[in-house]
């Protein structure tokens, strides 16, 4: 069985932070978002993963990403010339995925609880896709799967006004080879109003023409963390959940540590408070600061006078001093934030493209 997982998208709705990196590279919890999905479909034992892109963005992939050597496993990057929709994507797939089962994961969703138990159920079925469903009180906003009274697939309808009951279909996909029918001939699937190919007309098609279509309930929590609000309750959740978190690092004796609070190697953190759930990466410098609840800070970061609180903080970010309290932030890679301590009324800004300031 194989993977894929979908990497492209401009990230539109995560701007200005997606300028100048991949969606799927912002972390949470100090991790790649992208990571969730790779290390699932790893850790149950797949061992080739294809991963889409678009134009523009495979030399970021691969920098990050390289071969998959490092998970013992293999990648292979695959282009998506246009955003034309999920369902191209299994299109543009056709080569890597032969005549093999797979599973498609978005790549910006987290499926927390593990997918193995899916995976291990569509290896041992006869069907020729899987449907991942979940209860959710708003899928009227998602995909919506219709059954019948035996609690068969009868069709998926995106975003219907009034669904029939509380199930949705989450960034879970199973298909073996057969779906793969749905792309030629003179019935072949078509684009949606919106002019995308809807992975859901993938089902669809293969139900029309009486192919067996199988249901897979996922039990565990499902986060889409597609919006800045949503990054931050994602990163939330997922500090709650960690219950791994260890130091690594010596801390002075004038530093208080309280609750669950993770930090990396060689950081150096003095006379300061960190206040748990709290991850902090390798060779973090934290000075005369306070680092509360539900904060990231990522690697090289360097916090001095600074009270930070459910925040995410990127790779060498740098905060002097700000005079304020940052609270709810999510600070792009090598940003700097800077206390003006000049008898001065004034700003000094050096703002990107649709950055958001609230003084």
């Amino acid at each position: 069985m194989k993977g894929l997982i979908t990497a492209g998208g401009r990230g539109t709705r995560m701007r200005p932070v997606t300028f100048s990196t991949n969606k799927h590279f912002i972390p949470i919890a100090n991790k790649p978002l992208l990571y969730y999905g790779l290390e699932e479909m790893i850790s149950a034992g797949i061992k080739e993963i294809g991963i889409n892109y678009n134009p523009g963005q495979l030399e970021e992939l691969k920098d990050v990403l390289g071969s998959g050597k490092k998970w013992g496993v293999k990648f292979s990057y695959i282009l998506q010339e246009e955003p034309k929709g999920l369902a191209n994507i299994v299109e543009v797939s056709r080569d890597f995925i032969g005549k093999d089962k797979f599973v498609m994961h978005l790549g910006d969703n987290i499926f927390w609880g593990g997918i193995g138990s899916l995976i291990a159920q569509f290896k041992k079925s006869e069907a020729k896709a899987m449907v991942t469903v979940i209860h959710h009180l708003e899928n009227s906003r998602m995909g919506v799967p219709y059954l019948d009274g035996q609690g068969n697939l009868q069709k998926i309808v995106e975003k219907p006004e009034n669904p029939p009951h509380d199930l949705a279909v989450p960034g879970l996909y199973f298909f073996d080879e057969t779906a793969l029918k749905c792309f030629d001939g003179k019935d072949r699937i078509q684009p949606s109003a919106r002019g995308e190919y809807e992975i859901g007309s993938i089902y669809n098609w293969l139900v029309n023409h009486d192919y067996q279509v199988e249901i897979g309930e996922f039990n565990g929590t499902w986060k889409d963390p597609g919006k800045f609000n949503d990054w931050l309750d994602t990163n939330q959740f997922i500090l709650d959940e960690k219950n791994d978190l260890v130091v690594d690092s010596e801390i002075d004796e004038d530093t208080l540590i309280e609750g669950r609070v993770g930090v990396g190697k060689n950081c150096q953190i003095s006379n300061s408070k960190l206040r748990g759930p709290l991850i902090i990466g390798d060779k973090v410098t934290i000075k005369n600061s306070f680092i509360g609840p539900y904060s990231s800070i990522a690697e090289g970061s360097v916090i001095i006078n600074a009270k930070i609180e459910n925040s995410v903080l990127m790779p060498g970010v740098n905060v002097d001093s700000p005079g304020k309290p940052l609270d709810s932030c999510l600070l792009g890679q090598e940003t700097s934030v800077v206390g003006n301590h000049q008898p001065t009324e004034t700003l000094e800004l050096f703002l990107g493209n649709q950055c958001k300031v609230k003084l």
